[in-house]
């Protein structure tokens, strides 16, 4: 099915579109300050090195230095690395130890030495105090392959089913016997064909190469590679044969994907286009409207009937409702067409939240077989658009459809919202009246403990304006009984369940 592909950029967001027939499909977002380091090549300096720990830091040219253990380094590189810093006589030792086949236990110290380059990426950010956690064992991912420039070694997912595995360790060995290198074949490659399994293989031996380039180049600290950003990923990730046009709003950032697009992917070059008109671009097709309603819980169908969807950390679930559709002719009809309107709605959803892991959806209950088999049909007609690999099984015995989607990034929700303070992720608060039989139960067992003087209750206005009006007979008649004056005090910035007792 053909699609747009629409980029919204400023300096503090990337966001992304697709939009097919109209309607968007999937939508990205990358902010400036949450990009991390993961993934990034350095030239690195060996700083100092800890024999007590079997670990070193790196200077990567970061505020603080990073962290290399000794189950990271890759004998390749430190014999390369080895004989172009040291001595004749150490970098001889160093690099005969450093061969492959060379025992892996060798300590750390006989390893590397302080001042020596040596390339490195990045596993996992800095954190507070301590500096990102290094590797020198370099990987490169692509769209369908991962690429281990410094290994022979080239597999296939684990995820992808046992009795396919080997055909394609074939196909992939055949694909790459000339150029070095070792490549694992990821999950979404299972159908992949030969030429885009061989344009990934082109993109990522190019990526190597200018790596390479900049380490005989660049000074140590340097970095050689950074992870695409979301702008390049468009191109590499989510641009196809189905695409007619790639429109970026940024004249700044369509020459650097221009460039981009020429270097590596040069197929994508002609549907590259700089969007000029006076209105937002996300404006043509109301996304920002379908960003809103994808943060909701409630999604209404053409039809009349709806969507609850429910995201908790176990599952998903979507609940499906004929709302007010009364447009069949009889009740039957009426549930088999608001379950085909929403198997449609469903797997869009999935796609534009990006929802991931076990998905449940229970559809409205059909009394005839051949509506349930529609009905899954189309369901698994409208996932099978999805580039994101998903299983879909059959209704159960509780007339639920069960079926998994692969996590890929964090969904719409976790990156554009946070957990309510007020309610701390329930989604409900207590009524003002139960919180104020909460204090009125807490001063009961304060005045048991303690003798002040007198109670102040500080709590939101809602549970104040009770206290003195429905609630204000329970009020006196506990101060009476305690023998203390009970004060009370509106607190503007307290949500409806938080409130204090102050002993005056």
């Amino acid at each position: 099915m053909a699609q747009d592909i629409l980029i919204n950029w400023s300096p503090q967001e990337t966001r992304v579109a697709v939009v097919e027939q109209g309607a968007v499909q999937d939508v990205l977002v990358e902010r400036t300050l949450e990009r991390g380091l993961v993934g990034n090549v350095y030239l690195g300096k060996v700083s100092r090195v800890l024999p007590g720990m079997q670990s070193a830091f790196i200077d990567i040219g970061l505020d603080r230095a990073a962290f290399l253990h000794v189950a990271d380094l890759m004998p390749n590189i430190n014999a390369r690395h080895a004989g172009k810093d040291k001595p004749p006589a150490q970098a001889s030792a160093s690099a005969g130890a450093a061969l492959p086949g060379a025992d892996a236990a060798l300590p750390i110290e006989r390893q590397i030495f302080e001042g020596q380059s040596l390339m490195v990426q990045v596993l996992k950010d800095p954190i507070g105090t301590k500096g990102a956690r290094l590797t020198a064992q370099i990987s490169i991912a692509g769209r369908l392959l991962v690429f281990l420039p410094q290994d022979k070694h080239v597999g296939v997912s684990q995820k992808i089913p046992f009795a396919q595995r080997e055909a394609l360790r074939q196909r992939l060995v055949a694909l790459t016997e000339e150029g070095g290198g070792g490549f694992i074949l990821r999950t979404n490659a299972e159908d992949a064909s030969d030429e885009e399994l061989a344009e990934d293989i082109a993109y990522l031996r190019k990526t190597w190469a200018h790596i390479k380039n900049g380490a005989t180049r660049l000074p140590p600290a340097s970095l050689l590679y950074q992870d695409l950003t979301l702008l390049q990923r468009v191109l590499r990730d989510l641009a196809s044969a189905q695409t007619q046009s790639i429109r970026v709003d940024s004249r700044e950032q369509f020459a650097l994907l221009e460039a981009f697009a020429r270097e590596y992917m040069p197929s994508t070059q002609d549907r590259l286009q700089l969007y000029t008109g006076e209105r937002p671009i996300f404006d043509l097709h109301q996304i920002d409207e379908d960003i809103a309603r994808a943060l909701s819980r409630r999604v209404e169908l053409k039809s009349g009937g709806y969507l609850v969807i429910d995201q908790t950390e176990a599952l998903t679930t979507v609940d499906v409702n004929t709302g007010g559709y009364v447009g069949a002719r009889n009740f039957d009809d009426t549930v088999f067409r608001t379950n085909l309107e929403a198997a449609q709605a469903i797997a869009r959803q999935l796609r534009l939240r990006n929802l991931g892991g076990i998905i449940i959806v229970d559809f409205i209950d059909m009394v005839r077989e051949d509506h349930r088999e529609a009905v899954l049909s189309e369901f698994r007609k409208q996932i099978a658009r999805d580039r994101v690999k998903t299983m879909v099984g059959g209704f159960s015995q509780l007339g639920l459809v069960e079926m998994t989607r692969k996590r890929t990034r964090e969904s719409l929700a976790q990156m554009l919202t946070e957990t309510c303070p007020a309610c701390e992720g329930k989604g409900r608060v207590k009524t003002p009246r139960s919180v104020c039989y909460d204090i009125l139960r807490e001063i009961l067992r304060e005045a048991r403990a303690f003798n002040p003087r007198e109670f102040r209750i500080v709590a939101s206005s809602q549970v104040v304006e009770l206290f003195l009006d429905e609630e204000s007979a329970h009020l006196a008649g506990l101060s009476d009984f305690i023998g203390k004056p009970i004060s009370l005090q509106a607190e503007g910035s307290m949500t409806q369940e938080q409130y204090d007792i102050v002993l005056l």
